[in-house]
């Protein structure tokens, strides 16, 4: 009925394409009257391609991956193609990954989890580009994945800084999962900054990246189970490895503990997730360059998969792609040294 090819119609529905506005404009009215939608399906069994990203998250509940997703998901879709969300417990992990194979996705993202070696493998034989966001290779079968990450250590060792010209010496790091290499490079930074300053770490506690984790440990920093510390035995300034449990901190001292934050302890986080900037919490925190860093994943990506459309072997050995990130100066961090006395008690919640 629009008077041209087959290939002119196929073009007409695929983002990028070329052709003219007029056989466009033509096709698609024609499309129209029809009620034609093209099969997604069918032309993936022609292509070989899905336009599928698979991508496996592990931790939802951490604030700053449901706003990777979004940006993730929307750069994608402009270019026609769509996310596949997988959620990893920990337990059903392989059974997860081969079910993720199954569905002939044309790259995997593995966000705040790792690739079992089996996998790894297959992904290697099969040609499929993986991305490493937020994390660097753990195995060497990792080593032809590419990987984007923020320079978590040297963001860590900014904000270490600012505390100790801000004249602060008993300095706490509050750690989330011991084993996974974005908290062991904020910690790195963090440790490396203060033995530069010649200050030893003056408490360290797991929070797990968990606000409820976070916050019994800051309990135990400053409460005996009895009563309320010294100042001049607990810490003065927390580092937290990352928003949410940043955030948990400053509850427990201000709404459990009665303590003021900045002026009796200052609070640091990372990653600038939206909520850090809220009036309530006004958090002094490292901002990953989120947009970049997604980029440079669509950019990594869509190599590889030209490279197998073109029929040429992919790269055997996978880019890392380290991004610098920005100093959030918010209010949570004190303008000069406070008092190290026992607080005032004031009303509960104060």
């Amino acid at each position: 009925m629009a008077g041209v090819s087959q290939s002119a119609v196929s073009r007409c529905f695929t983002p990028g394409a070329s052709i003219a506005k007029e056989t466009r404009d033509k096709v698609l009215q024609v499309a129209a009257a029809l009620d034609y939608r093209p099969n997604v399906y069918a032309r993936n069994l022609i292509t070989g391609r899905t336009r599928i990203v698979g991508v496996v998250l592990a931790h939802l509940d951490n604030l700053f991956y449901p706003r990777f997703l979004q940006l993730l998901t929307e750069r994608l879709q402009s270019m026609g193609m769509q996310v596949l969300l997988f959620v990893a417990d920990g337990n059903r992990q392989v059974d997860l990954m081969a079910q993720l194979l199954n569905y002939r996705v044309d790259g995997i993202v593995l966000a705040a989890t790792t690739l079992h070696s089996d996998l790894a493998k297959a992904c290697n034989h099969a040609g499929i580009p993986v991305v490493l966001f937020n994390r660097v290779p753990s195995h060497a079968l990792d080593r032809a994945f590419h990987s984007v990450q923020t320079d978590q250590s040297a963001g860590m060792a900014e904000l270490t800084r600012l505390l100790i010209k801000r004249g602060h010496s008993r300095i706490a790091f509050l750690s989330g999962h011991l084993e996974s290499s974005t908290n062991q490079a904020r910690e790195l930074g963090c440790r490396a900054t203060l033995e530069k300053a010649g200050l030893p770490l003056f408490a360290f506690g797991v929070g797990n990246y968990d606000e409820v984790q976070a916050a019994s440990v800051v309990m135990g920093w400053f409460h005996d189970g009895n009563r309320l510390r010294q100042l001049a035995d607990c810490p003065d300034a927390i580092v937290a490895a990352d928003d949410r449990m940043a955030m948990a901190a400053m509850d427990m001292l201000r709404h459990k503990l009665g303590l003021r934050v900045p002026d009796q302890v200052s609070v640091v986080g990372f990653d600038d997730v939206p909520q850090a900037s809220w009036p309530a919490y006004d958090l002094t925190t490292y901002a990953q360059p989120l947009p970049q860093m997604i980029e440079a994943v669509v950019r990594l990506l869509s190599a590889q998969l030209q490279a197998r459309d073109a029929n040429q072997d992919p790269s055997t050995e996978g880019q890392s792609v380290v991004l610098k990130g920005s100093l959030c100066l918010r209010g949570s961090v004190r303008a000069r040294t406070g008092h190290d006395a026992l607080p005032t008690r004031t009303r509960k919640g104060a």
